[in-house]
């Protein structure tokens, strides 16, 4: 559900290659594309994300960004 790097830890390609083996994973289970929900901008892009759209949830008061990996 949410994925967090210690700062000491971070800019070593961690959450990078979370992504990559989740992606790869997925994909060899035939399931694309994946989709997620993030207030981050300017992170997920750099792994092949793609922003979709705004979404709004159920209980959650402000729109968040929805992302795609084909």
């Amino acid at each position: 559900m949410c994925v967090y790097t210690e700062k000491e830890y971070r800019g070593q390609g961690i959450a990078g290659h979370l992504l990559h083996t989740v992606v790869a994973d997925m994909k060899k289970k035939g399931i694309t594309p994946l989709y997620l929900i993030t207030d981050l901008t300017d992170f997920y892009e750099k792994y092949g994300w793609e922003f979709f759209c705004m979404v709004q949830g159920e209980e959650d008061p402000e729109q968040i960004r929805m992302y795609i990996h084909r």
